[in-house]
């Protein structure tokens, strides 16, 4: 064989049939990925870290029985925003448990300062919500052939929940590496992806703004009107608040009220 026509052979094989990879971490087995959507500023940002890190994303959110349905066609925007490879939106009714303010009649907390937030559990917390959706992110993961999901929780600017600590992924992280038939035969070993964990609110904003998320899509209130417009004064309007003051951009988004300071 020629010089010329081994050097042929070299770059056809090395070069043209090479698999195509998105990112350079990545290998072709690591391209998709489940991001947990619900709509909010959070897992906006976690779904935009996924995208830019290379990943196919499909995206899952849940109508849970809560109270607002709002956040779901948030997260219909966001989703196509991005172009994801599929938006999944399951239904399953933790009415049925209740003991929530976001699916009971229940009165969601107003005007709480950040200190008060995170001493106690509030009544906005879902029992058992992120080990459930985690659950169905498990399945769809295993069915896809993926490694990765991507949850947005967050344990610095946020109101306490105890599905949201660093631990409990951690934890779950294991258990999901027990619990299913790609993991115990050695095929996968399945990684949480937290990237906002450790992030403060402002800090996620100006990830998300760096990435090209549109945060006039998202929707974050525990309490909005009829028409969608967010509160300003439950927990999560005044940590997303908060937050888009501390990045020193203005918030998008519609408040009846902002409480201010």
């Amino acid at each position: 064989m020629s010089g010329s026509a081994t050097l042929r052979a070299f770059t056809e094989n090395k070069i043209l049939h090479r698999p195509f990879v998105k990112n350079k971490d990545l290998t072709p087995s690591r391209t998709k990925a489940v991001v947990l959507l619900s709509g909010g500023l959070d897992s906006s940002t976690t779904l935009a870290i996924a995208k830019s890190r290379g990943f196919e994303i499909y995206a899952l959110s849940f109508r849970y029985g809560q109270r607002h349905r709002v956040e779901l066609e948030a997260a219909q925007r966001i989703a196509q925003h991005f172009k994801v490879a599929k938006h999944m939106i399951v239904d399953i009714d933790l009415r049925l448990f209740g003991k929530s303010a976001l699916t009971d009649d229940i009165e969601v907390p107003k005007g709480r300062t950040p200190q008060e937030m995170g001493v106690d559990i509030p009544v906005t917390y879902v029992p058992a919500r992120n080990t459930i959706f985690l659950s169905f992110a498990l399945a769809w993961a295993e069915i896809l052939g993926s490694e990765d999901i991507f949850i947005g929780v967050n344990a610095l600017d946020y109101s306490g929940y105890p599905d949201c600590r660093p631990e409990y992924i951690a934890a779950y992280e294991r258990m999901a590496n027990l619990a299913t038939k790609a993991g115990v035969e050695g095929r996968q070993k399945l990684k949480i992806h937290t990237p906002l964990i450790q992030m403060t609110k402002a800090q996620i904003i100006k990830k998300g703004l760096e990435l090209g998320a549109d945060y006039s899509l998202t929707h974050s209130c525990y309490d909005p009107s009829e028409t969608g417009e967010a509160c300003g004064q439950c927990d999560s309007c005044l940590l997303r608040l908060k937050g888009f003051r501390e990045a020193g951009v203005p918030d998008p988004i519609k408040y009846r009220a902002k409480r201010v300071g």
